[in-house]
């Protein structure tokens, strides 16, 4: 039987009439896929408990790919995101659940998904450059490596004013082509900080991470992805979602 690990939900849906089949980011574990037996029953001390983005303290038992949830409470109450800060929660949900190996130690993008959740719920203004540190982060965390600040042809340091072409497993090489793949010395700078002044640097972040976390999610879209777009034109409220309040 494992011992208490600090916990969020990403992902659930029903199973049988009463009970849940959960993906938990764990900090010890990373991810780890449960079945709480009997949470959707009304008498249920746990209905209401398993929600994306309340950290929790779990307990749970068994050897094979689908543990048991033994126990779980909540640490505090959930991390106060609606609107906007809602989808670019569950679009970090679903960034996690596809990308993420069962059983694989991420203890220190816990930490990092942490802050991204908090930051989000205390933002007052877009999400963007929230996401796109955690987008970097998770990068890192994957074994991602990559240097913004140098040219991967000559080793010299990259300069403000030109320009650099992205080319998959080598880095940033300078160049005279401006197309999707080119980048400024400025905005690489940016990239390595993790801090964005303006929105030349902000959507030049949003390009990379795209083009870097492809490989990893595949061809199959990201849910969250068009929901939140759905969002932005319609200023709608955000819906009910399948699966325990994340995409299915």
């Amino acid at each position: 039987m494992e011992g208490w690990q600090r916990a969020f939900v990403l992902h659930g849906r029903p199973y049988s009439e009463t009970s849940l089949l959960l993906d938990f980011f764990t900090e010890n574990d990373g991810r780890v896929r449960i079945l709480a037996k009997g949470a959707r029953s009304r008498r249920s001390a746990l209905k209401g408990v398993l929600q994306p983005f309340t950290p929790l303290l779990i307990r749970w038992s068994g050897r094979g790919e689908v543990k048991t949830l033994r126990n779980a409470e909540p640490v505090s109450l959930g991390l106060p995101l609606t609107g906007l800060m809602l989808y670019s929660g569950l679009y970090a949900n679903e960034l996690l659940s596809r990308v993420m190996a069962y059983g694989t130690d991420y203890s220190s993008l816990f930490f990092d998904y942490l802050q991204c959740l908090q930051s989000l719920a205390a933002a007052t203004g877009s999400p963007e450059p929230t996401l796109r540190r955690f987008e970097l982060s998770l990068l890192h965390h994957l074994g991602y490596g990559v240097d913004f600040l140098h040219c991967a042809a000559t080793g010299l340091p990259v300069d403000d004013d030109m320009t650099y072409r992205f080319r998959e497993e080598k880095g940033f090489i300078a160049s005279v082509v401006i197309d999707h793949y080119s980048f400024t010395g400025r905005e690489l700078q940016a990239l390595a900080a993790g801090h964005f002044p303006d929105m030349e640097t902000l959507r030049a972040a949003k390009r990379f991470t795209r083009m870097a976390l492809k490989p990893y999610l595949g061809g199959k879209p990201l849910k969250s992805r068009e929901l939140f777009g759905q969002f932005m034109v319609n200023k709608i409220p955000p819906k009910p979602l399948p699966g325990n309040g994340t995409p299915g």
